[in-house]
């Protein structure tokens, strides 16, 4: 007598084969022990990555930016005169001090007309600008060059070279003298009725060329068919200028503004070339942070420079939290949208 043997179903054997390949589960569906080492072990990797990657920027971030900002309110609490272990404490008294004083009332409301001025002069001639080099115009390359050539040049030529020029011998006046407007020669530095003026036209001057690199990329993103199709309905170029250009630059001029607004307010480097650590308080270009060295450091009290340094870095983060959140929630929400879609 024979025993025969079945074949194998291929089914069976097809389903045997094609089970070598899923993921092992256990009785309840859930993923068996080497699945979940497995996935263990790519978590553990990717951390290592984000760790490796990461860790030096947030070295660097904790060190340059949290630690100090901690120190400089740790020894804002105090009567300091910079060097040793501070042992003075005087509570919450520098702060009152701050708050109290009319020449840091006068010092904030010098960063307030900077901030403005900044945002009202620089802004709409830098859009001009810039749909002017939007075009296609001979000598469009050197001029870019030129216009963005004073953002790149240090603070401290910038500031030297008009120190000089400005002065009451300087060759502004000179040259005013020189073409008959000898009646427009003024102290531009040392009268306070002008030398605020002077130092916004110095700054706008020189941060000008950012803001328009900044819209000309802005420009370079706005698809050219919505202009076609504009000009197919008969729009003229300011009507598409207003209705195209202007909503759809919308996000980059609120960047700018905001990067504006934080420089602003924390305007240092100029002011303290061109007019030094004493004229400025008389002229009226002094500011917050030249406040902060002549109070604190100059005149050796330390811990009510850092007291200063900690109301400047509030005032500077409510501004911009007040900024994103009514500002640019706009912004943020669509790219949060955008990314949560994908």
């Amino acid at each position: 007598m024979t025993t025969s043997v079945a074949p194998r179903s291929p089914e069976r054997s097809g389903d045997a084969r094609s089970g070598a390949g899923r993921p092992q589960t256990g009785a309840d569906g859930s993923p068996s022990a080497p699945v979940r080492r497995a996935r263990k072990g790519t978590d553990v990797r990717t951390r290592v990555e984000i760790a490796v990657l990461a860790g030096p920027a947030t070295i660097m971030f904790v060190g340059f930016v949290i630690l100090p900002v901690a120190l400089a309110a740790y020894y804002g609490f105090y009567k300091w005169q910079g060097y040793g272990t501070p042992t003075d404490f005087v509570g919450l008294q520098n702060y009152a001090v701050i708050f109290t004083d009319p020449d840091f009332r006068g010092v904030l409301w010098h960063n307030l007309f900077i901030v403005v001025g900044s945002l009202l002069v620089q802004g709409p001639v830098a859009i001009i600008l810039a749909l002017l080099l939007n075009q296609r115009i001979r000598g469009r390359g050197l001029i870019r060059v030129l216009i963005f050539l004073p953002y790149v040049i240090s603070e401290v030529i910038v500031g030297t070279g008009w120190s000089l020029m400005l002065q009451s011998s300087g060759a502004v006046n000179d040259l005013l003298q020189a073409v008959g407007l000898g009646a427009l020669r003024a102290d531009w530095l040392s009268n306070p009725d002008i030398a605020i003026w002077t130092l916004l036209a110095i700054i706008s001057w020189k941060y000008i060329g950012f803001a328009v690199i900044l819209f000309l990329a802005g420009l370079q993103s706005i698809p050219e068919e919505l202009f076609e199709a504009a000009q197919l309905d008969g729009a003229s170029y300011w009507q598409m200028q207003r209705r195209i250009t202007l909503p759809l630059l919308g996000p980059t001029v609120r960047i700018w503004a905001f990067l504006s607004i934080i420089g602003s307010l924390q305007l240092f480097d100029l002011v303290y070339i061109i007019w030094g650590q004493y004229i400025a308080a008389t002229a009226g270009t002094s500011t917050m942070a030249t406040y902060m060295v002549s109070n604190g450091r100059l005149s050796g009290n330390y811990g009510y420079g850092n007291a200063v340094a900690v109301v400047i870095f509030l005032i500077s983060l409510v501004v911009a939290l007040v900024y994103q959140r009514f500002v640019l929630r706009r912004d943020t929400a669509g790219a949060l949208t955008e990314k949560g879609d994908r």
